[in-house]
């Protein structure tokens, strides 16, 4: 439990230890009451980061160079600030603030809810180790709904963000929250509410980047389609999973990831 709203978790998988292990949520209010939570596997809560502006949702990548070292990360979208917020996870696990003072403002330009951010997902591309935010507004147009940044250091240690492609389509049913990238495989899916699940190649400069590479997930929906997770098995098999928001009893869509 928190105090408000315990909103979009995600997990951290310790490098050497499994059993250290985090789960990191959000408490999904304005400020001050607005906050970050940290719980150990055993569901007990290891820190609180409070004072942020209603955080969305959050997600977690390894290795991003940092002030000359990698750094695991945990990255959320502050709605009310229009803005992201970067967390170093440091090896005792404590989460600690390393968001670039002015350099992690999202969709700037945008008026109303247009450039509130909401969903997030992070990408770690393979051939180089460049790591990117996906981020999906509260509302957005029919074409070139999320953005996609690129996360590096800001030069004094810190992490900045930088547009590098709007892309993907929108039914302009309900919106698009959840987003879920396959790192292992270089797609990126997200869940336009009232119409289906959309794929796009997550690597911004893929030649065919700007293709849709599948909408599925069209039927048998009686809600909202909501969160996206993907269970990944090393052959390149595994499922991708969506929930069926349904008030009181939603449900789980399986879908195999090959």
């Amino acid at each position: 439990p928190v105090t408000d709203d315990p909103d979009d978790p995600a997990i951290y998988i310790h490098p050497a230890d499994p059993g250290r292990s985090l789960i990191i949520a959000t408490n999904k209010v304005p400020a001050p009451k607005g906050a970050l939570v940290v719980f150990g596997l055993d569901g007990k809560i290891r820190q609180t980061i409070d004072n942020l502006d209603r955080p969305n949702n959050v997600d977690i990548e390894y290795g991003l160079p940092l002030g000359g070292r990698p750094a695991d990360i945990a990255v959320l979208t502050e709605r009310l600030k229009r803005r992201l917020r970067v967390f170093r996870i440091e090896p005792d696990g404590k989460l600690t603030d390393v968001s670039s003072p002015a350099g992690l403002n999202v969709f700037e330009g945008e008026q109303g809810e247009n450039g509130a951010p909401m969903g997030i997902s992070l990408y770690r591309r393979a051939r180089d180790g460049a790591i990117f935010a996906i981020v999906s507004p509260k509302t957005g147009p029919r074409e070139g709904y999320p953005g996609q940044y690129r996360l590096s250091d800001d030069g004094a240690g810190k992490v900045k963000a930088t547009l590098v492609r709007r892309f993907g389509r929108f039914s302009g049913q309900g919106e698009i929250e959840a987003v879920a990238v396959d790192d292992a495989l270089g797609y990126v899916y997200y869940a336009d509410e009232g119409d289906g699940i959309h794929k796009y190649h997550a690597d911004p400069d893929h030649p065919e980047a700007g293709r849709e590479l599948a909408h599925f997930g069209k039927e048998g929906f009686r809600a909202d389609r909501e969160g996206i997770g993907i269970y990944a098995r090393d052959d390149g098999t595994g499922y991708i999973l969506c929930t069926d928001q349904l008030d009181g009893n939603s449900e789980y869509h399986i879908y195999r990831r090959e």
